[in-house]
């Protein structure tokens, strides 16, 4: 979720709140005869991604746009909130694929370049490059690597190091009516934070580092309010 509105203390904080739309452009669809209805639901164009793409989902690479693969492509896209989810092997969709592709990389060595300190005891780091995120203390890996969402174009997550200065576990947005659970506040408006959609919803969060339910409550747990953050890299598409 985006930057947030919160009381602590009697003062109100305000930020920007998420977008949840993301566009990908695509070309008109032809699909020969049919309802307008149906030619929406799939498009035969061979996308500029197709071979990536396909051998992304283990689909035959033949660089062609098949029907199988437009629904493969729809399936990947709907699960993701990737608009318009019409199959189409388009920037926006390997983006997305290529960025997985490098969290998958990470293993359990997400620091091997050394970018996140290891000399100040326990550490969040966040990297935006590859939208991952851990726990470090010194060198030891305590969790995670995990996959995150962090800010959109115009609306970046901050780079820098940082500290945790505030948490509020059942934490609502005065501003936007929009609870956000396990919030670990490190800069500004911007958090650590759960979120219930896809860490991989374009086009990204408001400022905050979103993370799935279960990663932003295990970070609640290991963190406290003192605690290092730091964030480097920039997130592909900003």
């Amino acid at each position: 979720m985006g930057v947030m509105g919160y009381i602590s203390g009697g003062r109100l904080r305000r930020g920007v709140a998420l977008s949840v739309a993301g566009l990908v452009a695509a070309p008109a669809l032809v699909l020969g005869t049919g309802t307008a209805a149906q030619a929406a639901s799939c498009t035969t164009s061979t996308g500029p991604h197709q071979k990536q793409v396909e051998k992304f989902l283990k689909r035959p690479v033949d660089g062609k746009q098949s029907a199988a693969d437009c629904k493969a492509i729809q399936k990947f896209q709907k699960a993701h909130g990737i608009t318009p989810t019409i199959g189409y092997a388009g920037p926006l969709t390997w983006r997305t694929m290529n960025t997985m592709n490098a969290q998958k990389a990470a293993g359990k060595n997400p620091n091997k370049a050394g970018k996140c300190p290891t000399n100040k005891g326990r550490i969040a780091c966040v990297d935006l490059t590859r939208q991952l995120s851990w726990i470090q203390d010194g060198k030891k890996l305590k969790y995670g690597p995990v996959p995150v969402r962090t800010g959109r174009d115009g609306a970046e997550t901050r780079t820098g190091a940082k500290k945790i200065y505030w948490r509020s576990i059942k934490h609502w947005s005065t501003i936007y009516k929009v609870w956000m659970p396990h919030s670990q506040f490190f800069d500004g408006g911007q958090a650590f934070h759960s979120v219930t959609k896809s860490m991989y919803n374009p086009p990204g969060s408001g400022g905050c580092v979103n993370m799935r339910p279960a990663d932003a409550k295990a970070y609640w747990k290991l963190l406290k309010n003192g605690d290092d953050v730091y964030v480097y890299g920039r997130k592909p598409g900003t």
